[in-house]
């Protein structure tokens, strides 16, 4: 986030985006579409569009009518969530909780969507070439974790659909077989870009990188580091930190060592190669899946360009 005024400039970030809600005259630039759903982030973004003017700079500015829908209210369309919903979603009856069965009077939002959208058409010259790696997990321990609800790691019950759903991608995210597939990949492509969710994860990727003598580097809340200079690197990037904010152009690969649960955010991570300038045709993305009830949904999920859902994959229940 990027507010500035006439008497003064500055730089921040989107989490410090609740000190500006009381600037007033002042010219903000929001760097990325970081206002989606209805979050502090969203409340402070309407509150500071009604009192200076703005502009959001984004690729992706959408997947569903949702995401649009603060953007909109900030423009003056709607006033209310309520009210968009009451005049543009039907949601399934059937669903415990709000989920949108279609959507009615789509040409008004499209005529909106149109409005504050600016076409920039360029002619990209890559392609995506992709790869569908199939890993193994440990079946025993996925089947303690799921049926008798119970955490290996700490050996204690599990009570919440957030932790149970956490383990059980753990249980396949640990396997011995992914560090397999991915030294095969290294072996192959010498410079690769590895997207990881979780601390564990990065504490195998590392214990991988330095047990091949690999050079390797890191993306993520703590560390921001630079893309290795060297011929062969490995650069460890976390979902959540480096999805987005940055660009590689001496690298054609990326491999998805786990999956995460945003289809938006899996788009963000593949641009991160998929650059204007970058020398190279062809880009590589190699997935990393297991045949886990839980990996099976999560891809299903980012294949139909959705987002993954706990409750629903659980059944709203333990």
């Amino acid at each position: 986030m990027i507010p500035f005024s006439l008497s003064a400039k500055r730089v921040d970030s989107w989490n410090n985006i609740q000190k500006y809600k009381k600037v007033y005259n002042a010219f903000f630039i929001f760097d990325e579409q970081h206002v989606k759903g209805s979050g502090p982030w969203v409340k402070a973004f309407l509150d500071i569009s009604r009192k200076n003017q703005w502009i959001l700079l984004s690729a992706t500015p959408g997947d569903k009518w949702e995401d649009y829908l603060p953007v909109f209210m900030a423009n003056g369309f709607f006033r209310t969530k309520s009210e968009f919903n009451n005049e543009h979603v039907i949601f399934n009856p059937y669903m415990k909780y709000p989920k949108p069965m279609k959507y009615i009077n789509v040409g008004r939002l499209i005529k909106y969507r149109n409005s504050i959208l600016v076409r920039m058409p360029f002619v990209r010259d890559t392609v995506h070439e992709y790869f569908r790696i199939e890993v193994d997990y440990n079946l025993k321990k996925y089947k303690k974790v799921f049926k008798e609800h119970w955490d290996p790691y700490l050996n204690e019950p599990i009570r919440e659909i957030a932790k149970m759903c956490y383990l059980l991608r753990r249980v396949c995210n640990e396997d011995q077989s992914r560090i397999e597939a991915l030294y095969e990949i290294y072996l192959e492509r010498r410079r690769i870009i590895v997207f990881y969710s979780f601390d564990y994860e990065l504490d195998l990727l590392r214990m991988f990188s330095e047990s091949i003598g690999a050079t390797y580097a890191e993306w993520n809340g703590h560390k921001h580091e630079e893309v290795p200079s060297t011929d062969e690197w490995i650069y460890l990037v976390n979902y959540a930190s480096g999805a987005e904010g940055w660009n590689c152009i001496t690298a054609d690969t990326i491999v998805f060592y786990s999956q995460q649960y945003s289809y938006s955010t899996a788009v963000q991570a593949e641009g991160r190669i998929d650059r204007l300038n970058t020398p190279y045709k062809n880009l590589y993305y190699y997935k990393l899946v297991s045949h886990a009830p839980i990996d099976f949904a999560i891809e299903s999920a980012l294949l139909s360009k959705k987002d993954f859902n706990e409750n629903v994959f659980m059944g709203g229940k333990l």
